[in-house]
């Protein structure tokens, strides 16, 4: 069996559209609760010098399976674990015994020998577990990276083994694949320091397919040139290996690949959307009925350790959920927990096999050979926590298993975020309800009073919502600033309002919300969170909403971005995050504006991640959030403009109509936008509703439909049935109430502009789609009347033009 570390000590042992696969649904599932589990295991497997014995034999330990469980550890919030890995590569210098030939010949001069795939790992190591990666073992990581990527010759672009002696040039054979190559743009993305010729060598592994090959084949060829070898052989793309046999399908190299290609592009990589959806949509097709993956040659049979590599890649993508919950179930049915507490695996809770059978089979007989397991769940891991390898060398975690980080997810289309990590809308972690005594509302009234009165008792003590997990209880402070929102839009409860805001605006929770007390151990703000706050905030006329839009504005860089500060910090940015940051920015957007219009897709929509530069079409939760962004201007009591308004510029009004437009493509006529399954998309609906009804557009078709589905107790349930679903419910709000928050009562926003224009377009803006249900708008009715009298006159001609001609060749009348 192949090895299945990321790299050993020589590594070779162990067009779609981005936005078509970016659909608007919720964050697949993680658990960190079983890759918590797992990370105990596995630390116990580490000798007390942070060190794992070679199966191989040797003296040396195996430094890439001390790496993998590292990046397991920390991902997992349990880092503290890991340290004695670290302390043994770097404090005790023994980094250089994994990355050159020294610890094999010592004092040979082989120190002088790279090996590049295990340098790359060394790097990301290093900053996943927050040492300086410029000074590991005397070594400057970031620049030996860089002086490993070949810059001319038939490896141009290869992250290489070569020798930087020239007498011992001869000795080294460039084993180099693209484990490491991926690992080497992580780093150096981590770092900021994007080597385009590194990424497009990897992505010349990259089958049209769309999976990657892990190994980098020559093959011979009449070319001429630098690229060729003396014997007239030149390094293969994919495709050009695929008739020779030298391309064979590998799961474990395309889930590194996509997660390297996700990392090069939020470190600002272009170009890299189309190859990314490629890789995407391969691995959803190639998913097994069981839920997991293969890897390559020898391992092609499903197995965690794959299946984990992959899960964390395509959770760090998205876009992929069902995908990613399949996966999640397969490798937790792997894994031993509290139901084998009688079994031959009571003492290895935690642990996961390479596959159910074996784990099936370690049941009755016990784990016989512990390095397999440590080898599987180390990687296995990584698709439990679903922490990205960007993330993560960026020093994100999930927080240590005795605590949980106040700020949360913090898009339009929410869900409950309860800690460690926000979970995917309509998970079983608890909702507290209130403990005064419940809201009750009559049978006869509306829709949206029942839902109001549902999501105001789903305030403990009339104020905040809790949610339970691993038997704790933990304040959800971006759910409460929804469930404000929410209420504000349907115009119900407020006493629940002003209670719920009233708790938001304390020093303590803004701390707690938006600056991550007591979990930060050093200054931080995240951009999410500050923003509802201050929309919270001026609905509430609080004196703090000043002081609360001046942290924002800090965390805005020159090029309109909002940056998160401190370990908690939101990699991941998304255009509905955007959207937040400059509602809040409305009266002084500053460039924040122009940066969100420089992300519209071809079609009008917006993609799911403001990193992404180019695309052909894009996710309409995120579009609906750039609506409603672009549309806001601080509150007036003039009437939205039917033409361009004071101060927008004629690329916004165009990108404004577009955007408007798209939204009108999926809806039915009852005013309902289909998901994946075809099914109505309650979150989706009602965030496409709200948008358009900002944009002028009627959303009272979307109202009605919705509100048949809210249930008796108030709430409406996820999908086409089950029981009442709070996170549905909360992103149900606007839908229901036919409009969005920003139109409500009091608040510190309106609308900019109406539509349709009553100007010609001069940005040659595409028309409008018709409205989703309700009655249609005049200009629509007009139009259509027009139209039906014309066609109307131009049958009575044809009529009169046939019997003339009918009589004239002696036909009867």
């Amino acid at each position: 069996m192949r090895r299945r570390s990321l790299a050993a000590v020589a590594f070779a042992v162990s067009v779609g559209v981005l936005a078509a696969l970016l659909t608007g649904t919720a964050t697949a599932a993680n658990d960190p609760g079983a890759a918590k589990a797992n990370s105990r295991w596995l630390a116990t497997k580490l000798k007390p010098d942070g060190t794992l014995e070679n199966p191989n034999g040797g003296e040396l330990p195996d430094h890439g399976l001390m790496l993998d469980v590292l990046f397991a550890l920390y991902a997992s919030g349990d880092g503290a674990k890991a340290e004695p890995i670290m302390k043994f590569l770097d404090d005790e210098g023994h980094a250089t015994d994994y990355f050159t030939w020294d610890g094999l010949v010592p004092g040979a001069g082989y120190d002088k020998v790279i090996v590049g795939g295990s340098l790359a790992k060394t790097l990301v190591a290093a900053q996943v577990s927050g040492r300086d990666p410029r000074n590991v073992d005397g070594y400057d990581l970031v620049a030996e990276t860089h002086a490993a990527i070949m810059r001319k010759g038939p490896d141009k672009g290869r992250i290489s083994d070569y020798s930087k002696d020239p007498d011992l040039a001869g000795a080294v054979n460039n084993d180099a694949n693209s484990f490491g190559q991926a690992l080497g743009v992580i780093g150096l993305a981590a770092a900021g320091e994007n080597d385009r010729i590194a990424i497009d060598r990897l992505l010349a592994q990259q089958c049209s397919e769309g999976y990657f090959r892990l190994v980098f084949e020559y093959i011979p060829t009449k070319e001429t040139g630098d690229h060729v070898t003396p014997d007239g052989r030149k390094v293969s793309t994919c495709d050009e290996g695929k008739p020779l046999g030298r391309s064979p399908t590998d799961g474990d190299a395309t889930g590194l690949a996509l997660s390297a290609l996700l990392a090069a592009r939020k470190a600002g990589a272009t170009g890299l959307g189309a190859p990314i959806a490629k890789t995407v949509s391969w691995l959803k097709a190639n998913q097994t009925s069981g839920g997991g993956w293969g890897g390559g040659v020898s391992t092609e049979a499903p197995n965690t350790n794959s299946t984990g590599m992959i899960v964390q890649a395509l959770a760090d993508a998205g876009g992929a959920e069902a995908a990613v919950d399949k996966g999640v179930r397969y490798l937790k049915s792997a894994q031993a927990n509290a139901a084998d507490s009688g079994t031959k695996l009571a003492g290895d809770l935690g642990a996961i096999a390479y596959d159910p059978a074996s784990y099936e089979a370690a049941r009755t007989s016990g784990i016989g050979g512990a390095d397999t397991w440590i080898r599987a769940g180390a990687q296995a891991s990584l698709g439990l926590s679903q922490i990205g390898f960007y993330a993560l060398a960026k020093g994100k975690t999930q927080p240590p298993a005795s605590s949980v980080p106040a700020p949360a997810t913090t898009t339009i289309t929410t869900s409950v975020t309860p800690p460690p990590k926000p979970k995917k809308a309509g998970t079983s972690t608890g909702v507290r309800v209130r403990t005064s005594t419940a809201i009750a509302t009559p049978d006869t009234a509306t829709p949206a009073a029942r839902l109001g009165a549902y999501l105001a008792n789903r305030l403990t003590d009339g104020d905040h919502v809790e949610v339970t997990e691993d038997g704790k209880t933990y304040v959800d402070y971006d759910s409460t600033a929804d469930v404000v929102l929410a209420l504000r839009a349907l115009d119900q409860q407020p006493d629940s309002v002003a209670r719920a805001s009233q708790f938001l605006v304390k020093p303590e929770a803004v701390q707690a919300y938006a600056h991550g007390a007591p979990y930060e151990q050093r200054e931080a703000s995240y951009a999410g969170p500050l923003a509802k706050l201050v929309l919270v905030a001026e609905f509430a006329k609080a004196d703090i909403a000043g002081q609360l839009r001046a942290d924002l504005v800090k965390l805005r860089g020159s090029d309109g971005k909002f940056t998160d500060t401190g370990s908690f910090a939101d990699a991941d940015e998304t255009v509905e995050r955007h959207a937040w940051a400059v509602l809040a920015t409305a009266a002084d957007p500053g460039p924040a504006v122009e940066l969100l219009l420089s992300r519209q897709c071809a079609d009008g929509t917006f993609p799911k991640h403001l990193d992404t530069v180019e695309c052909g079409s894009g996710d309409l939760a995120a579009t609906a959030a750039a609506v409603t962004a672009l549309a806001a201007r601080p509150h007036t009591d003039a009437a939205p403009s039917t033409r361009r308004p004071d101060g927008w510029s004629e690329r916004r009004v165009s990108a404004f109509v577009s955007a408007v437009g798209a939204l009108g493509v999926r809806p039915t006529g009852e005013g309902m936008v289909t998901g994946e399954g075809g099914e109505p998309d309650v979150a989706l609906s009602a965030a496409v509703a709200a948008a358009r009804q900002t944009a002028g557009l009627d959303a009272s078709g979307t109202a009605r439909s919705l509100g048949e589905l809210v249930q008796p107790d108030g709430g409406l349930a996820k999908g086409s049935a089950g029981e009442t679903d709070f996170p549905a419910s909360l992103a149900a709000a606007q839908g229901v109430a036919g409009r969005s928050w920003l139109t409500a009562a009091d608040s510190p926003l309106s609308p900019a502009i109406r539509l349709p224009l009553t100007e010609a377009n001069p940005s040659g803006a595409p028309v409008l789609a018709a409205e989703q249900s309700g009655s249609p708008p005049s200009w629509l009715i007009w139009g259509l009347a027009g139209l039906a009298v014309l066609l109307l006159l131009t049958v009575i001609a044809l009529v009169f033009v046939l019997r003339r001609s009918t009589k004239k060749k002696g036909a009867t009348p």
